[in-house]
């Protein structure tokens, strides 16, 4: 259980810094890391809701980006004034 959530973070931070490079964004690593953590979370939930079964780790992996590229966009319209 703990190993499946440690690498599950992981998985995300490494998700938020590609993310990050894809939007270009300015913000900290740990931002983006802390972004792309929650974005995976949202890709999985919205997947489920969207009844996406993820046929492989890169439909995961892609979702999972997406998600986490819309909450940056998201994150840098509300807080950085649409810069």
């Amino acid at each position: 259980m703990l190993v499946k959530l440690l690498v599950s973070v992981v998985i995300g931070a490494i998700i938020g810094w590609v993310a990050g490079k894809i939007m270009k964004t300015k913000n900290s690593v740990l931002g983006n890391i802390i972004l792309g953590i929650l974005g995976s979370a949202l890709g999985g939930f919205l997947g489920g809701l969207l009844n996406i079964e993820p046929t492989s780790w890169i439909v995961s992996m892609i979702l999972a980006i997406a998600c986490s590229c819309l909450l940056l966009w998201l994150y840098k319209k509300v807080f950085k004034g649409g810069r």
